[in-house]
C-alpha cells in the first residue's frame, strides 16, 4: 500500500500540474468494481475491465509480461516525421511510455480514454510520472467538442506537421463507439486547423497591407465599447446568405425594432432592397470583391458597420456612416498600444462567426441564426438575388443560367465534398471549407450557456449546440417587446469621423519606418556573418570566435520587438518554415557538426525571409503613410 501510495502521488502530482481538471476527476473518481488488478507472471501488475453483459474479465494487458508486449507494440509504430501520435486506450500506461520513450525533439502523445476508473487504476499503479510531467502527453476522456479544441490549441501547429493515429487494439474492443467518435472529432480539429493554418499562412501579407490601409479610418472611428452589453437581454438575429434564407427574408421587416438584426456583407444590399435596414453589418474579407456588397448604397447611416482591420479598405472608403473597426495585434505594433487601445472580439472565420460574437459582446440573448446553412440545401449554395449573383450576371446567357452558375460552385469543390445530416436528418452536402466553419461554430455554441442560440434557418446543416426552431415560432416566443429608441441614442451622438489623431498615428508610422530600415540593416549583417559561418565548420577555433558577432546582433534583434512582430505577421510563412524546421532537427541523430549545419541552414533561410519581409512591411507602411496623408488634407 505505501508503494502504491508513492506511486499514485508522483503520477498525480505530475498530472495536477499539466492537466487540473483531469486530476480532480481522477481523484474523486470512486471505485466501482469495474477494474481488476492481478499480478502477472512477470511480477508487475496487469489490468481486466468488467464489461456489461459478461462475466469474464477482459485484459488490456499480456498476463504473462506486460511489459514486454507494450514494448514490442511501441516497436510496431513507424517513427516517422509526424509530431504527434494519436493513441487508442491508455491501459496502465505500459505501451505509453515504451512508445513515448522512443520518441525524440518534441514530439507528443493523446490518449483517448473514456475509463475514470482505469486512469486512476494506471497512476495508483505504474509510473507514469516522467510521461505526465514531460506536457507531451494530453489525456483526453471525453467527446465535447469545446473541450478538445481548447485543450489542444497549443498544440494544433505541431498537429499540422504531422499526426499519427496509432491503435491499442484491446482498448478498442472494449470502448469501440467511444474511441470512433473521438477518432473522428479529432479528424475533424485537424481538418479545422489546417484549413486556419493555410489561410493565414497564404494571407498574411494582404492582410497587413489592408490593416495598414485602414489605420487612417480606425483613428478616426469610436471603438465598439460602446457597445459592451447595450442589448443586454433582448433578442438578436443573426442574418446570412445561405438558400433557406428564402423563407424567412420577408419576415425579418416585421422584427425589426424588436430584435437586433445583424446582417453578415453578403446579404446587406438585399436587406435593403427589401426595405429592411439592419442595426448592424459585419464585414471582415480581405478580398477587393468585397466593396461590391456596398457599392451602390446612397445611405449607410441606419446602419453600424463592425468591422476587422484587415477587411479590404475599399469597402470602408465607401461605407460613409457608423464604422467601428475592432482591435488588431499589428494596428498596435504599427500605432502603439495606448493609441490603438480599443476593445476587440474573437477573431471569427467567417462574417458570420463575427456577428455571433458581436451578439454575445452586446448582451443580446437568444442568439437566432437564419440563413445559415452551411451547406447545399436544395442542391444551391446562396440565396437568390444575392450580391455575388449581380457580379456573375456578365457570364450568363440562354445557355448558361444561375442554377449552372450555382451548381458549378458546388461541383468546383467536388473533390472536399462531405456528406452529413441536416436538420431533419437527411442526407446534405457540404464543403471541408464550410465544414471547418461549422467546427467552430459548435465549439463557440458549446462555450455559451445551453439554449442561448436558435437555429432557426430551417434547412442546413444540423449544428451541434443550438435548439432548433422556426423563426415564426422564435419571434412569438422572445421577440415581445421593443427595444427602447434610446438605445440607440449613441448613433447620433457620436463623432464618426473624429481626425483629430490622425497627425500623431502619421509619426508613428514614419517611426516605424526607419525602425525597419534599421532591423534590415542588422539582419544583412546577421545574414553575411550567417554564411561565413557555414564555411568555418572544420574550423572551430574561429567558428567560436565568429558566432560572438550572431549572439550580439541576436540580442540586438531582440531588443527591437516592436518592428519583429510587424515584419513577423507580414513574413508567417517564414515563421512555419522556422518551426517545422526546429521539430525536425530536434527529431534528427545528427552528430555535432551535422546539427550546426542544419541550424546555420534553418537560420539563413529564417534571416533571408525576414528581410525579404522586412522589405513587404516597408513597402506597406509607405503606402500607409499616403493615406495618412489622404486622409488628413481630405475635406
Amino acid at each position: 500500500m505505501l508503494a502504491c501510495d508513492e506511486v499514485y502521488c508522483r503520477n498525480m502530482a505530475a498530472l495536477f500540474r499539466n492537466d487540473l481538471r483531469l486530476a480532480q476527476r481522477i481523484d474523486e473518481c470512486a471505485d466501482d468494481n469495474s477494474v481488476v488488478i492481478e499480478q502477472a507472471k512477470t511480477g508487475v501488475p496487469t489490468v481486466a475491465v468488467r464489461l456489461p453483459g459478461s462475466d469474464r474479465p477482459f485484459y488490456l494487458h499480456s498476463r504473462i509480461d506486460p511489459e514486454t508486449e507494450a514494448g514490442k507494440w511501441a516497436d510496431s509504430v513507424e517513427i516517422g516525421d509526424s509530431l504527434c501520435y494519436i493513441i487508442s486506450g491508455f491501459g496502465l500506461g505500459y505501451h505509453l511510455r515504451a512508445l513515448f520513450s522512443r520518441l525524440k525533439g518534441e514530439a507528443f502523445i493523446i490518449v483517448t480514454e473514456p475509463n475514470l476508473p482505469l486512469l486512476k487504476a494506471a497512476m495508483e499503479t505504474v509510473d507514469l510520472a516522467d510521461v505526465i510531467r514531460s506536457d507531451r502527453c494530453i489525456i483526453l476522456t471525453g467527446t465535447d467538442k469545446n473541450e478538445i479544441q481548447t485543450r489542444l490549441e497549443p498544440h494544433n501547429t505541431a498537429m499540422m506537421m504531422g499526426a499519427q493515429f496509432v491503435s491499442h487494439a484491446p482498448s478498442e474492443r472494449v470502448a469501440a463507439e467511444f474511441q470512433a467518435a473521438i477518432r473522428k472529432l479529432l479528424a475533424d480539429h485537424m481538418t479545422y486547423c489546417r484549413m486556419s493554418l493555410v489561410t493565414l499562412v497564404a494571407n498574411s501579407r494582404i492582410t497587413c497591407r489592408n490593416i495598414a490601409n485602414n489605420l487612417p479610418r480606425f483613428l478616426s472611428t469610436p471603438p465598439i465599447n460602446v457597445l459592451r452589453e447595450r442589448f443586454a437581454g433582448y433578442p438578436a438575429i443573426v442574418v446570412s446568405a445561405g438558400p433557406s434564407l428564402r423563407r424567412n427574408i420577408d419576415r425579418l421587416a416585421s422584427l425589426k425594432g424588436k430584435a437586433v438584426i445583424i446582417a453578415v456583407h453578403a446579404i446587406y444590399k438585399t436587406l435593403l432592397d427589401r426595405g429592411i435596414t439592419p442595426d448592424f453589418v459585419t464585414v471582415l474579407d480581405y478580398h477587393e470583391l468585397t466593396r461590391r456588397f456596398f457599392e451602390g448604397v446612397a445611405d449607410f447611416s441606419g446602419t453600424h458597420m463592425v468591422a476587422e482591420p484587415k477587411v479590404n479598405w475599399g469597402v470602408l472608403d465607401i461605407c460613409k456612416g457608423p464604422v467601428s473597426i475592432l482591435s488588431n495585434s499589428f494596428a498596435a505594433a504599427v500605432l502603439g498600444h495606448e493609441l490603438a487601445a480599443r476593445d476587440g472580439l474573437k477573431a471569427g472565420a467567417t462574417v458570420a462567426h463575427l456577428s455571433l460574437y458581436l451578439a454575445v459582446y452586446m448582451g443580446c440573448d437568444p442568439i437566432t441564426f437564419v440563413g445559415q446553412d452551411l451547406g447545399c440545401t436544395d442542391h444551391v449554395y446562396y440565396l437568390p438575388g444575392v450580391a455575388i449573383h449581380d457580379l456573375w450576371r456578365p457570364e450568363l446567357n440562354r445557355f448558361y443560367s444561375i442554377e449552372m452558375k450555382e451548381w458549378e460552385r458546388i461541383v468546383r469543390a467536388r473533390q472536399i465534398l462531405i456528406k452529413t445530416k441536416d436538420i431533419h436528418g437527411n442526407d446534405i452536402y457540404t464543403d471541408e471549407q464550410l465544414f471547418t466553419y461549422l467546427q467552430q461554430f459548435e465549439g463557440d455554441f458549446a462555450a455559451l450557456p445551453p439554449g442561448r442560440v436558435i437555429d432557426a434557418t430551417e434547412g442546413g446543416v444540423r449544428k451541434a449546440g443550438t435548439t432548433v426552431m422556426k423563426l415564426s415560432e422564435m419571434a412569438e416566443r422572445y421577440c415581445t417587446r421593443p427595444i427602447p429608441p434610446a438605445t440607440f441614442e449613441y448613433l447620433s451622438k457620436l463623432n464618426w469621423n473624429d481626425r483629430s489623431r490622425l497627425a500623431a498615428g502619421r509619426t508613428e508610422v514614419e517611426k516605424r519606418l526607419q525602425d525597419i530600415d534599421e532591423m534590415r540593416q542588422t539582419c544583412d549583417r546577421m545574414l553575411a556573418v550567417l554564411k561565413e559561418l557555414a564555411g568555418l565548420l572544420d574550423r572551430p577555433t574561429e567558428f567560436n570566435r565568429r558566432i560572438v558577432e550572431v549572439d550580439a546582433l541576436r540580442v540586438r534583434i531582440r531588443q527591437m520587438i516592436r518592428t519583429y512582430e510587424m515584419v513577423s505577421a507580414v513574413s508567417q510563412r517564414a515563421e512555419l518554415q522556422r518551426f517545422s524546421a526546429d521539430r525536425r532537427i530536434a527529431m534528427s541523430d545528427h552528430d555535432d557538426v551535422s546539427r550546426a549545419r542544419s541550424q546555420l541552414r534553418r537560420d539563413i533561410q529564417f534571416v533571408e525571409s525576414i528581410i525579404e519581409g522586412a522589405g513587404v512591411t516597408r513597402e506597406i507602411l509607405t503606402e500607409c503613410l499616403a493615406r495618412f496623408d489622404a486622409a488628413m488634407t481630405k475635406e
